[in-house]
């Protein structure tokens, strides 16, 4: 009897040895994968910093027409789109990893970034599509009309106005119209997703902080 009781009280310690460094082990884990979730939304920040740029900056395009200002902005956002993109699929890659093992994460991310490129093409649509305008209201250039004196032209534009140009009219801005709407549907729905998405990796940060 008293045999049995010294192996037991030799044996339990090492057993509450094994066990503490599990739990070191554990935290350690639960350490990295915090950090890279709140680099994650660090980044996610990044991006929506971004997309407020790009909308400003396309509003005063819009408002004064300085092409060359826009076209700069346009390099300057996706420059910082694709090292946003860069920096997410690491971390995609490190949740794959068996040191984290968490491949709930990944595809978390990567569905992440999914919506992310189809938002930022439909972002892309929707500025072409007003740029270009409704085709009934677009401006039209006369470089290509004849001009028999200084003052007056034949304009290459004038047209019948007829019962069928007016349809056919009608039917382009109808085109217009729905691909802008389809468009701006897109966004708003890739925006749902994300926002789904940051909300479940805040919940998993709320979770590891309070283990």
């Amino acid at each position: 009897m008293e045999d049995f009781e010294r192996k037991v009280s030799i044996s339990e310690p090492m057993e509450t040895e094994d066990q503490g460094i599990e739990d070191s082990e554990g935290k350690d884990s639960s350490s990295k994968i915090l950090s890279l979730l709140r680099k994650f939304l660090a980044v996610q920040q990044r991006r929506a910093e971004a997309y407020a740029k790009l909308k400003k900056g396309f509003s005063e395009y819009m408002g004064t027409g300085g092409e060359l200002a826009y076209q700069q902005l346009c390099s300057e956002v996706t420059v910082e789109f694709n090292e946003c993109s860069k920096q997410v699929r690491e971390m995609e890659s490190l949740f794959q990893n068996p040191e984290y093992h968490r491949d709930d994460l990944a595809q978390l991310l990567r569905a992440v970034q999914t919506q992310e490129k189809q938002k930022l093409h439909l972002t892309a649509t929707i500025q072409l599509l007003k740029k270009a305008g409704r085709p009934s209201e677009r401006l039209v250039s006369h470089e290509n009309c004849r001009f028999n004196k200084p003052t007056e032209h034949e304009c290459v534009h004038v047209h019948e106005i007829t019962e069928a140009a007016g349809t056919e009219d009608a039917e382009a801005d109808a085109e217009y119209d729905n691909a802008l709407k389809e468009a701006i549907k897109g966004v708003q729905d890739a925006v749902t997703a994300i926002n789904e998405s940051l909300e479940e990796v805040r919940y998993e940060i709320a979770a590891l902080e309070s283990e």
